[in-house]
């Protein structure tokens, strides 16, 4: 069979034939040239230098002028609370350290949290003072605005003891439901040959997206395990940042396995089935007490619709019959 009869009519011709192999044989030759062919790409990395140099004057630039713009307004707190003598004594640094239980550690922590204790009573005050003594909206005397207003600046007052509280417990919950897990990790560290702060520093990088409180107490007392002079000091100021059972079980879990030379794989894994027993407790607590929780919404919101429901028809017929 020929293979020139399965061709259509107007690529028959050997002209045209000629054509499609030269032009063929045109880009083969292209293409081989290019392959072969070293490009200078001097000019496109100065492009991409000068743009990343750019940039990084860009980034530079407004992060000075934020920095400035920052020191600018903490001037006025550091100048107020370093006037008035706050920052001395032993209830500073109690402040300081429950700031940092909080997860606070930056070094105008103490200045913010000062400097609001003495600043918000005065504005509450000052705006209550306005509203109830100005406005007047529920028809006080003026002794009942001053005590209201007095109320107000109380508020102010403890409002930001209630949100470093707040913010603590937060933290120690989030810490408390994601320890067992990371002692699962530490676990396979430990039994792979890594050392103690080998294993604290690779826990921190695994669980620094899913548990970041964890990983930023952990990733602490792997520093301080690798500086301080002795390592018990390092893991009791891991118990004293975060004070609540499950990590001093640990802690103290650690210091026996110091002390004895007991293999830490064994104990951590005994104290995470623990944890995880704990946490199942605590779930089945929590369901056991569903039934005593629900009574009340169920008398005030679901027994009226169904007494509604059910004696209803025969109030109406009642009604009619009567």
């Amino acid at each position: 069979m020929n293979l020139m009869s399965l061709l259509p009519d107007f690529l028959k011709s050997e002209d045209v034939i000629a054509m499609i192999a030269g032009g063929a044989a045109f880009f083969s030759f292209l293409i081989v040239w290019n392959a072969l062919l070293v490009k200078d790409t001097l000019p496109d990395r100065i492009k991409s230098l000068e743009k990343r140099r750019n940039k990084l004057r860009g980034d530079l630039v407004s992060e000075t002028r934020q920095r400035s713009q920052l020191i600018a307004k903490e001037t006025l707190m550091h100048r107020i609370v370093k006037k008035l003598q706050l920052m001395k004594g032993e209830r500073a640094r109690q402040i300081s350290a429950n700031l940092a239980k909080a997860g606070w550690r930056s070094k105008d922590a103490l200045v913010t949290y000062l400097f609001a204790r003495i600043s918000l009573p005065f504005v509450f005050g000052g705006l209550g003072m306005l509203y109830f003594a100005g406005k007047n909206p529920f028809e006080w005397p003026f002794i009942g605005a001053v005590l209201a207003s007095i109320g107000a600046a109380f508020v102010g007052y403890s409002l930001p003891a209630v949100l470093l509280k707040n913010q603590k417990s937060k933290r120690y919950e989030a810490m408390r439901k994601s320890l067992p897990d990371a002692l699962d990790l530490l676990v396979i560290c430990t039994e792979a040959g890594l050392n103690l702060d080998s294993g604290l520093d690779r826990v921190c990088r695994e669980v620094s997206n899913s548990a970041p409180e964890l990983a930023d107490e952990f990733g602490l007392t792997s520093i301080e395990l690798g500086f301080l002079p002795d390592r018990k000091e390092a893991l009791l100021n891991l118990a004293q940042r975060v004070e609540f059972q499950a990590m001093v079980t640990f802690v103290n879990t650690l210091l026996q396995t110091e002390k004895y030379g007991t293999p830490v794989a064994v104990a951590l894994r005994v104290l995470s089935a623990e944890m995880r027993h704990e946490r199942l407790m605590k779930a089945e607590e929590k369901a056991a007490r569903l039934p005593a929780i629900m009574t009340v919404p169920m008398i005030v919101f679901i027994l009226p619709s169904l007494f509604i429901v059910l004696i209803g028809p025969a109030v109406l017929r009642a009604m009619d019959a009567f």
